[in-house]
Order: C-alpha cells, then sequence, then structure tokens
C-alpha cells in the first residue's frame, strides 16, 4: 500500500513541478506526527488533494482520502485508490465509508475530508456535510484545518484547464482542535466553516493573489471585487451541495 501511494506523490510532485506552481505553504508544523488526525479542508480546485497531502509532508504521513466513490470505477484507478487507502463515498449511503475512516483514525491514521463534498463555485466555505466533525467526536482525533487558494485558476469545475506555469497557489494549516464526544455537532460545524472561511478570508487577501486592477476574474469571489458568483446564486447551480450540509452562516452577504 505505501509503495503505491510513495510512487503516486512521486507522480504528483512532477506534475506540480511542470506546472510551474510558486507554492506557499504555511503552518505545516502543526500536523502531528503520529495519531489520528482530520485534515478539514476548504475545495476550490481538482489538485486540492495533491496540495492537502503537501500540508502532511513534513509529518511524513500519507493520508486517506474521503472520495467521491465513482473514481473506483475506472479499473486501474480504482485498484490504485484502494491500494493507497482512501475510502470511496456514496452520498446516496454514506454509512459504510463513515465506518471505514472510523477504522482508520482507530487504527491512528491520517485522514483527509472535504466536507463541502463539492468545489464551491462562489470561492467562500459553503455547507459542510457533518461527518468530519462527527469523526472528531466519536474517535478523538484532533481536526487540523486546511485552506487552499490559487489552484483554481488551473483546474476547477466548469472551467477549461489553464496550464500556463507560475500561477501563485497558497496553502495555509491552522492549529489543531478536538470535538467532545458531547459537543453539539451543529455548533461545532458552524466553528469548523467559521474557522475555515477565515483562514481562507486571509489567502485571498495576499497581495500575490489580486486580481489587475478594473478586472473582475471568474476566479475571484464577488465580495472581493471578482466574478465569481455570489454565494446565494452559486447555491443554485451547485447540484452535488448534499441536503444534510449545514447551511452556512459564515460566507459573506450576497
Amino acid at each position: 500500500m505505501e509503495g503505491t501511494y510513495t510512487a503516486a506523490t512521486g507522480a504528483a510532485r512532477i506534475v506540480l513541478r511542470a506546472l510551474g506552481l510558486r507554492i506557499d505553504l504555511l503552518g505545516d508544523e502543526q500536523v502531528p506526527a503520529s495519531g489520528p488526525v482530520l485534515l478539514v479542508s476548504n475545495h476550490v480546485s481538482f489538485l486540492d488533494f495533491v496540495l492537502v497531502g503537501l500540508a502532511a509532508r513534513r509529518s511524513r504521513r500519507h493520508v486517506r482520502f474521503l472520495t467521491r466513490y465513482d473514481v473506483w470505477r475506472h479499473p486501474l484507478v480504482g485498484r490504485a485508490m484502494t491500494a493507497m487507502g482512501h475510502v470511496p463515498v456514496d452520498r446516496a449511503a454514506p454509512a459504510g465509508a463513515y465506518l471505514h475512516a472510523r477504522s482508520l483514525l482507530r487504527r491512528g491514521e491520517a485522514v483527509g475530508v472535504f466536507p463541502e463534498a463539492g468545489i464551491s463555485l462562489s470561492w467562500t466555505v459553503r455547507g459542510l456535510l457533518p461527518g468530519a466533525v462527527a469523526l472528531a467526536a466519536d474517535t478523538g482525533a484532533p481536526i487540523v484545518p486546511v485552506t487552499i487558494w490559487g489552484p483554481q485558476r488551473v483546474a476547477t469545475a466548469l472551467h477549461r484547464p489553464d496550464l500556463r506555469r507560475g500561477r501563485p497557489v497558497s496553502i495555509s494549516v491552522g492549529a489543531p482542535y478536538t470535538v467532545a464526544p458531547d459537543a453539539d455537532r451543529t455548533a461545532e460545524l458552524h466553528r469548523l466553516g467559521g474557522r475555515l472561511q477565515r483562514m481562507l478570508d486571509e489567502l485571498q487577501e495576499r497581495p500575490e493573489h489580486q486580481p489587475p486592477a478594473g478586472e473582475e476574474p471568474w476566479w475571484h469571489p464577488a465580495h472581493l471585487g471578482g466574478g465569481a458568483p455570489t454565494p446565494l446564486d452559486a447555491r443554485a447551480r451547485e447540484r452535488t451541495v448534499h441536503p444534510r450540509a449545514v447551511t452556512p452562516s459564515w460566507a459573506p452577504p450576497a
């Protein structure tokens, strides 16, 4: 299993080098080097799995991601995903994925979760599914919040890939925190969503991510002057939003 993961990681790094991404990784020392941990990230691009994996590189950990089950439909890809220990998620029947992820955490693994269950078209943190908070409460594993900004300019939903070199990409890793077994889980989801949004705000305000003056680029959020849809408009278009997701209170007003 680890050999397949190491080979896949090497191939991913070659792709990142070929793209010439200017990656700035902040706070990766906060990922525990051992024991169970949940890396919980926002989702903006098709590169996010690789980028969250980079956040765990300093701690020399392989992250087992919860991933849409249809990735396993391709025989070769499916075998590789299984070999790397990733977890298929059927959104219509998620209990199996939850139990699988819980067993990984109880074995001391690092598990990666994108609780938005899809890419946010507004570039704000949208409604979160409850799985990450429930796993943290049930296992005692700390949540390490991760935010990513920049790779949406390279490859993301509803837009053609742009493979021009030199795009800035920022990854921010927050301090770990735990969720008590008897915590109010809806309140904890709002706590997590708010934390992710604040971390994302900080990345979006960095100078290297500012669009040229006078432009409203699609890859920048509306509340910062970009051309992305507002959170309200985006929700009408995001068919992957699960009805069990908590409606975000942390998104900027439309």
